[in-house]
């Protein structure tokens, strides 16, 4: 298929949902007892909402929303030391849209924007560098978050600042990884999970190869997925496929964009700019080993951390917010108290109603509109 109308086509979804019912009828699972298969992607959330997958699946496969969203799984500690940072005197602080309506323990970005910091909202590191070479007298902080898939680009953009030589120009890294939370998801003895729809973007960069984990140590099927809704039926067709089969492999189904090794330019730069954390903590995950990455010694005079006194505050989540045992696919977001009520995208309590890619945002935005249709 070439246009993307054709991974919309209502007649070639039904033909997948008929597979899906097949497949899932030679299942041992009831509705009271559903197959848990968690797409570990915020993108797909909101695809599987946007266009109403969950509630045409049968009753006996439940789709459990993971941790994939970068903003929701930063500690409300990191957003309130990238205040600090953009506080502080003589510094223009740039980051993701995303990232700027997200409460922070006594504020946002946005509101310390409005407080007199001098915060811009840029679409790319790049931009933020260009920033930095206009402003030679003022130091520019990038505020690099995601997982692998913007991780290459500050990373890339990071060496550019080194050929460039523009000393005024560093990082605050809060780039994630996503091999590291789903072995933690798979340790958490709460969560009883069957399969993985793999991200599809994060796939494009490090390729399939890196869940094989999940088949050898932990006996889960993995299928990496596109975004569009034939993308994600088919995946769940190949998941109960390989379950049926007695199966247990790594399969691609977005073969048009992933490839088995990734991308090694990508790969590359990470390897040189970045090294992992010891630990690094993730909202409602907890401190993760090896799950983050920072500057190498290599590059540590581009890395926030080291240039300026970071606070590293320990903040806690809102009471009230459930963004926690969301983000590890233990509630859902109509679970929370607040959800709709008191916690509403233009009143968000946690960072799962800000983000673009948060569950909690995908909920309110489609799931409320199909209860009401």
């Amino acid at each position: 298929m070439k246009y993307i109308d054709e991974f919309r086509d209502p007649q070639k979804a039904q033909a997948v949902l008929q597979q899906i019912k097949k497949f899932s009828r030679k299942l041992d699972r009831s509705a009271q007892n559903p197959l848990k298969i968690m797409e570990v992607c915020g993108g797909h959330t909101h695809s599987i909402f946007k266009y109403g997958l969950e509630t045409i699946l049968p009753d006996n496969i439940e789709l459990v929303h993971g941790p994939g969203c970068p903003v929701c799984v930063m500690p409300r500690g990191r957003l309130d030391d990238a205040i600090a940072l953009a506080e502080m005197p003589n510094v223009i602080f740039t980051t993701y849209g995303d990232a700027m309506r997200v409460p922070g323990t006594k504020k946002s970005l946005l509101e310390a924007k409005a407080d007199g910091a001098d915060i811009r909202m840029v679409y790319s590191p790049l931009d933020a560098l260009q920033i930095a070479k206009e402003n030679p007298q003022q130091e520019v902080i990038f505020f690099g978050l995601g997982f692998e898939t913007t991780a290459p680009s500050t990373a890339l953009t990071i060496l550019q600042a080194e050929r460039e030589k523009v000393p005024n120009f560093s990082v605050f890294s809060n780039h994630v990884l996503v091999v590291p939370a789903l072995q933690a998801l798979l340790d958490n003895g709460e969560l009883q999970l069957d399969g993985f729809i793999g991200p599809g973007h994060v796939s494009m960069v490090i390729g399939t190869e890196p869940y094989q984990f999940i088949c050898d140590r932990y006996q889960k099927p993995v299928v990496v997925s596109g975004f569009e809704p034939l993308d994600i039926l088919q995946s769940v067709w190949m998941l109960l496929q390989q379950m049926v089969s007695h199966r247990v492999e790594v399969e691609n189904q977005y073969q048009r964009i992933v490839k088995p090794q990734g991308n090694p330019v990508a790969i590359d730069a990470m390897e040189k700019v970045f090294v992992p954390r010891e630990s690094f903590e993730w909202r409602g995950l907890g401190e993760i080993p090896q799950s983050g990455f920072q500057l190498a010694d290599a590059y540590s005079h581009f890395d926030a951390e080291v240039k300026f006194a970071v606070p590293h505050y320990q903040s806690q989540d809102h009471k009230a917010c459930q963004c926690g045992k969301i983000l590890q696919g233990i509630l859902k977001p109509t679970d929370c108290k607040v959800f709709g009520t008191a916690c509403t995208p233009s009143n968000p309590l946690g960072a799962c109603m800000v983000s673009s890619e948060g569950a909690c945002a995908a909920y309110y935005k489609y799931h409320r509109l199909s209860a009401a249709s």
